[in-house]
Formats: structure tokens, sequence, C-alpha cells
């Protein structure tokens, strides 16, 4: 018997798709959660004005494989480690691969790698190329059993 499914074999991907905090800015949360699913990946959207807490609840909810929080309101260093830390506390970090959307300086991405989010997507990413992201850092993390 083999020892870890491959991730097809385990079904669909699963992302979370959020926007926290006040942002209103929905279009590209919307264009990048279309390539996902139109790449054969489930998506779950959150809608608008996500708390940290409805966003963790949602994640483990849902059951997903991913979190991408989508921030274009400059709170990215406020509400991404507050997710992280709810995350911690229930103790599923480890669970879910956390991903970023948005405008960040570069410093802040690195801060925020180094927190624990496993990729940031520019503002300029091609939406198919946040499937493939997403499909790498999935397979490179293996199937959750």
């Amino acid at each position: 018997m083999r020892e870890q499914l491959t991730a097809v074999e385990a079904g669909p991907i699963r992302v979370l798709m959020a926007k926290a905090g006040l942002d209103g800015h929905d279009r590209g949360v919307k264009v990048v959660a279309r390539a996902l699913r139109d790449a054969g990946m489930e998506v779950v959207y959150t809608g608008l004005h996500r708390t940290p807490q409805e966003i963790v609840a949602t994640a483990i909810q849902e059951d997903v494989d991913v979190v991408g929080i989508s921030l274009l309101s400059g709170a990215h260093m406020t509400l991404f480690p507050q997710v992280i830390d709810l995350l911690k506390e229930a103790g599923v970090f480890e669970r879910f691969i956390l991903i970023g959307g948005g405008v960040m300086p570069d410093e802040d991405v690195d801060a925020l790698l180094a927190m624990g989010v496993a990729a940031i997507l520019g503002q300029d990413t091609p939406p198919d190329d946040a499937a493939v992201l997403v499909r790498g850092l999935v397979a490179k993390r293996g199937a959750r059993v």
C-alpha cells in the first residue's frame, strides 16, 4: 500500500479565497478565483470584509488545502499575523498553505514569507500563473491524509 496519495488521487485542490478587513476591491480576487476554478480546483470565496476569525473558521470548516488572502488596503502586516496566530492557536497552521495577493512593499513580502506565508502574488501576476503556483505548492507539500 502506498504511504502517500498524490494530489490527483486525493481529489481536487480546495482553495479558500478571502478578502480581509475593510478592503473593498474584489475584482482581482474574483479573477484569480475563476482561474483556479478553470484549472480544476474547488474554490470557496468568502466575499468582502472578512475578519481573521471568519477566515480561519471557514478554512477549517471547508477543509481547504490553500488559504488565499487578497489585500489592497495596506493592512497586510496586521491581518496576516492575526490569521497565522489564529491558525496556530487552533493547532492547524501546518494543515494549510497560506498565500497572499495584492500590493505590498518588498520588505513586507520578505517579512510575511518569514512568518510562514508560502507565497505573495503581486498585482501584476497573471491568473494562470497563480494556478500553476498553487498546484506546485500543493504538490510540494503532498496530499493531506
